[in-house]
């Protein structure tokens, strides 16, 4: 049975803030290459029973592992007749199809949701999947299906799982049972045993294209911003797209850059006004998204400086400043380095509880030093 929502209380841990739950995202935007791959092994006979879909947080696997398994339980098994149905050429399922309700109402006898639930308290989610999650799924197994069929489960996201719990789902996969598909949602594979990975075929999501977003976007409910901008701040995941434009995130990017513009003798004054607009009460999520858009800068500049090629800009006279700042591969180079010197001194000033303005405005000074060194 698929597992029932969580006490009103607690947020799902598969939701992304600001944006409707997988299962209620009947479309998905930019993933043709992933859903034509499943739809071809489908259609030759080829079901393998595990598939892991990877890629970066928010390019839209959740969303394609419920519209895979929307479709499987909904579609019927081909009897190899003469009068047997044309293979399918979608994955879509009608809105008002009895498995597509069911579904969106977590009901589906067919269906598990692996996923982290409360802790031991219950007055908040678990920071991991645990073994006794895992357990559930393989009672879930050994039940036999409503009606002999097909039985699905969705593990979001696989990354989650600690090592009994991985060690659990992979005893699952080395023996499937019959007629069983598990989907994986990873956005850090390389966390997940080796021997899981080896046992699934694997589908990767690719970055979304600024049209792609912007329709995501629009069906997701946020419209009104450049689309080309958020695709650069986002690296095309719309989940990520959310969350800037949530946070008025270009915004923000534009204030960094007009600070960037004033370096090698960086404006103080400035560099202080950006630290303390993110500290405080209230300011958490604005001041986790000055240190990713801080990061991206910095990424953005050793690409442009090792490639030789300017991306497309994220923030008017972006261009100019890379070509500035990173004129070659060597100055690429130290800007790489810098940027995974103040990713370990990020780590180290959250661990000690570092104020929010001062951890900003330390790496605002580095970055200052850096400039002026080259």
């Amino acid at each position: 049975m698929a597992r029932a929502p969580l006490s009103d209380d607690l947020p799902e841990p598969d939701r992304a803030p600001g944006a409707p739950h997988p299962r209620e995202t009947p479309v998905l935007f930019g993933q043709h290459r992933a859903e034509a791959a499943f739809l071809d092994a489908y259609n030759s006979g080829r079901l393998h029973h595990g598939w892991l879909l990877t890629g970066a947080r928010g390019l839209g696997k959740a969303t394609l592992a419920w519209r895979i398994a929307r479709f499987l339980l909904a579609t019927p098994e081909a009897d190899g007749g003469l009068f047997a149905p044309p293979p399918p050429a979608t994955l879509d399922i009608a809105p008002d199809h009895p498995v597509a309700r069911r579904v969106a109402a977590l009901s589906e006898s067919r269906l598990f949701l692996l996923r982290r639930g409360p802790n031991e308290k219950g007055d908040a989610l678990s920071r991991e999947i645990t073994v006794g999650e895992v357990r559930k799924l393989k009672s879930f197994f050994a039940l036999s299906a409503a009606d002999g069929g097909r039985r699905v489960a969705i593990i979001d996201a696989a990354d989650e799982l600690n090592i009994s719990a991985a060690n659990a789902l992979l005893k699952l996969l080395e023996e499937p049972p019959e007629k069983v598909t598990m989907l994986l949602v990873a956005h850090q594979p390389a966390r997940l045993l080796p021997t899981i990975r080896s046992r699934c075929r694997v589908l990767a999501l690719a970055p979304l294209e600024p049209a792609d977003l912007a329709q995501a976007l629009a069906a997701a409910g946020a419209e009104g911003e450049d689309p080309q901008v958020l695709a650069e701040l986002a690296g095309g995941s719309v989940g990520a797209a959310l969350r800037v434009s949530a946070l008025e995130g270009a915004e923000l990017y534009a204030r960094l850059l007009a600070l960037m513009a004033t370096l090698p003798r960086m404006d103080r004054a400035r560099a202080l006004a950006l630290a303390d607009g993110v500290a405080g009460k209230g300011n958490e999520a604005r001041f986790e998204l000055l240190l990713d858009l801080i990061d991206l800068f910095l990424a953005r500049l050793a690409r442009a400086g090792a490639t030789g090629t300017l991306p497309p800009e994220a923030a008017p006279g972006e261009a100019a400043l890379l070509a500035r700042l990173a004129p070659d591969p060597r100055q690429a180079r130290a800007w790489a380095e810098l940027a995974q010197t103040l990713s370990l001194r990020v780590r180290r000033g959250r661990a000690v509880n570092l104020d929010p303005a001062a951890l900003v405005l330390d790496m605002l000074l580095r970055i200052d030093a850096a400039a002026q060194g080259a």
